[in-house]
């Protein structure tokens, strides 16, 4: 969900810690990345950003928080229990998972990069404006995004978020 929910690249999922949410400014700090297993500064200094979070998905992660054995400010959000939270999943577990549930659900190949590009299409497809996108996918260049100029608002960015979150986490929740 916060791959696909914030565009995260899968190495800055797992390098997640809990003291990276802000609870009360409903924030996300994306901080750094974990590439096999070796914890290191994110891809680029626009990466290395504070995100804002949706009500919604921050009940999620108080939740997981509830039911994980790793939930001091320090632990992994994903922390591994084969690694006695010292570590965080890998991305071969990850890899894994995700093989077998598209396997299981007869799509095909699935990557985790493959969040990335889905959140990029529904920003789109909810009309958020270029600057937004280019800033809520930590691109250094708009080019990378879509080759056109512009700038994004806190509320801007919120509300695209916001959407988001509403495609992915179901109504019941």
């Amino acid at each position: 969900m916060l791959a696909v929910s914030f565009g995260l690249r899968i190495s800055e999922v797992l390098g997640l810690k809990w003291r990276d949410v802000d609870w009360l400014d409903k924030t996300l700090s994306i901080e750094r990345a974990v590439v096999k297993q070796i914890c290191d500064d994110v891809k680029s200094s626009h990466s290395a950003r504070k995100m804002v979070c949706a009500d919604e998905l921050l009940e999620v992660l108080k939740c997981w928080r509830q039911i994980t054995q790793f939930s001091a400010p320090e632990d992994w959000v994903f922390a591994s229990p084969y690694k006695l939270g010292k570590q965080p999943l890998s991305y071969t577990f990850v890899w894994e998972s995700l093989r077998d549930a598209a396997q299981q659900a007869n799509i095909g190949h699935v990557s985790s990069h493959v969040f990335r590009h889905t959140y990029r299409s529904w920003l789109d497809s909810i009309g958020t404006q270029v600057g937004v996108q280019q800033k809520l996918m930590r691109h250094a260049d708009i080019r990378t995004t879509m080759n056109i100029y512009g700038d994004a608002s806190t509320a801007d960015m919120r509300n695209a978020h916001e959407k988001v979150v509403r495609l992915v986490l179901p109504k019941a929740i």
